[in-house]
């Protein structure tokens, strides 16, 4: 779906990544792991062309990135959900509202059914009323995964999705997560956590992939 071909990208007169290649197949499951500052966001961000490599090709199901123009660069992100690590909403629209805005900006009819069904799976349908600044951190990322996936995408891109919130809740983060990808859907998740990387191992077939020497290599066999 998402293929890097000796891929480098770098600012600032800083390589950030260099001789990078990688696929991401349909209906794969990633962990990306790294330090801070490795460029875990970045490489997120190259996956669905909000920035462009330095050098290299990228293709996105089957395209290559330098055939891509506006709106075709604006139908591929239709097809990528990203969840943020900062979980941006607007604070004058319900969540309801927030989740949709994607199909709204689109211009594609909103099922109410479909909006109800999306609140019931991701715990959030008491909370369909409440504006952004009413959530706890936890209902928080799970709007935000919501809003990521309300236009069916094929691939999801998770930066640091239970960076901010307690064990419990990143649980339940990842069981959703695994969900997905159990429809057939292709996942990557930037993390940190081992702990949450190693009780993945009982949900879901994932492999690690780790940021080091400006490249992402394969840390070891699926989970």
């Amino acid at each position: 779906m998402i293929e890097f071909h000796n891929v480098a990208y770098g600012y600032g007169g800083r390589d950030i990544f260099s001789g990078l290649d990688l696929a991401l197949p349909a209906g794969s499951f990633h962990f990306l792991t790294g330090p801070s500052g490795a460029g875990k966001t970045t490489f997120l961000k190259l996956c669905y062309r909000d920035l462009e490599a330095s050098s290299g090709r990228v293709d996105f199901f089957d395209q290559a990135d330098s055939t891509l123009d506006r709106d075709a660069v604006a139908k591929l992100r239709r097809r990528i959900g990203v969840v943020h690590q900062d979980c941006q909403f607007l604070d004058h629209l319900t969540i309801s509202e927030n989740i949709a805005l994607p199909l709204t900006v689109a211009n594609r009819p909103v099922s109410p059914q479909d909006l109800s069904d999306l609140l019931v799976w991701v715990g959030l349908s008491d909370r369909a009323d409440a504006l952004p600044p009413e959530l706890s951190g936890g209902e928080r990322q799970r709007a935000a995964l919501a809003r990521a996936i309300i236009m069916s995408p094929d691939v999801i891109l998770a930066d640091e999705p239970t960076g901010n919130v307690d064990w419990d809740m990143s649980l339940r983060l990842l069981k959703l997560l695994t969900e997905l990808n159990k429809m057939g859907k292709t996942v990557v998740i930037a993390t940190h956590d081992l702990h949450l990387i190693r009780q993945a191992k009982s949900m879901v077939q994932a492999r690690v992939l780790r940021i080091a020497d400006k490249r992402i290599l394969q840390a070891g066999a699926d989970l």
